[in-house]
């Protein structure tokens, strides 16, 4: 079933030029930026998608931004990649069929709100490759999606098990399939030629407190704990109720008072980047 599954990417639209220029430089090929804002220009949605972005209260600009490379100079090479990233992704993801208890809604902002909330941690705390936080975090559960496309009546018998209570989601896809949603992540995005330590990261991202040597946590652990946070605020795959926990978040080594500016931090941005992942 684990072959099965892995084979219903063939069944997800084929990636934009966009995104296939991101992915590449993710694996550090050599990538031409200059050529990469141009090909941005050349897609109005996402063009208009980002310069709505860098216009809005979250970059509290005074004076319109009215280019992609004006976008770029103000936002950042790695932020505007990520924004192009989720937004492409979402595009392409709309287009494909899963079983029909899926919510592509609720998936497109529980990867967003993960990705978005990983990348964050990464830049206050001491982790291994934080430059993968944040599509780590958009990719982590793409397993979910390809078992639910290629899988749907095992996926809906993994919905009733976890509704009975007493087994987490990836308990029951043990139960049911035999393997869980993360080694079919990793999978994939070995598939698309990412690289490893996001592979990795993606695959562990439910061990939350393991260290390399020297002390940095790993990215699955980070990616673990945005994971955890957002999905105690409601924003999950499955409806869920919103009772907020920090628990992982501490276990990262985070006290209060910057788990709270994090937090606070997360919002904003996250408010402002919602819309377009809907």
């Amino acid at each position: 079933m684990q072959e099965k599954a892995l084979k219903a990417l063939r069944e997800l639209p084929p990636f934009s030029p966009v995104l296939n220029k991101l992915l590449a430089s993710l694996a550090e090929e050599d990538v031409s930026f200059a050529k990469l804002s141009d090909l941005m220009e050349k897609d109005t949605v996402i063009a208009g998608n980002i310069l709505h972005l860098v216009n809005s209260a979250l970059y509290a600009r005074q004076g319109t931004v009215n280019s992609v490379r004006h976008a770029l100079s103000l936002m950042g090479l790695q932020k505007l990649r990520n924004a192009v990233l989720g937004m492409s992704l979402t595009r392409s993801w709309a287009k494909a069929r899963p079983a029909a208890s899926w919510s592509m809604a609720r998936f497109n902002m529980h990867s967003a709100a993960t990705a978005i909330l990983s990348d964050m941690i990464a830049q206050h705390v001491r982790v291994a490759y934080p430059e993968g936080a944040f599509v780590a975090g958009l990719l982590h559960d793409v397993g979910h999606l390809l078992i639910a496309i290629a899988l749907p009546a095992e996926y809906g018998g993994i919905i009733e098990l976890h509704a009975r209570g007493g087994k987490t989601m990836a308990e029951c896809e043990r139960t049911v399939l035999g393997f869980e949603h993360p080694e079919l992540s990793a999978q994939a995005l070995r598939h698309w030629n990412l690289p490893e330590p996001i592979q990795l990261a993606v695959r562990d991202h439910h061990d939350l407190s393991e260290a390399v040597p020297g002390g940095a946590l790993l990215l699955g652990g980070v990616v673990g704990a945005a994971d955890t946070s957002v999905k105690s605020t409601g924003v999950a795959i499955q409806p869920a109720q919103n009772h907020p926990d920090t628990l992982a978040l501490e276990q990262l080594g985070l006290d209060r008072t910057r788990i709270a500016a994090l937090l606070g931090e997360f919002q904003t941005e996250f408010d402002a980047m919602a819309p377009f992942f809907r």
